[in-house]
């Protein structure tokens, strides 16, 4: 897994967390969180996917 990707999914899981915790204190700023957490989501996908589309771009040539 790219290390891109994995810093993304490490961010994703801690926004989750935080959205948690703001959400059972009462506080509305949880939903910046969960949209962080979409955001990074998409990006961890991104990396995935383009590393997984070099990898195979590379085998094709060789």
């Amino acid at each position: 897994m790219p290390r891109l990707a994995v810093f993304a999914v490490v961010v994703c899981v801690l926004a989750v967390a935080a959205a948690v915790v703001a959400f059972v204190e009462g506080s509305f700023l949880g939903i910046v969180w969960v949209l962080l957490a979409g955001l990074t989501s998409n990006m961890a996908w991104y990396y995935m996917r383009k590393a997984k589309a070099e990898k195979a771009a590379t085998a094709r040539n060789a």
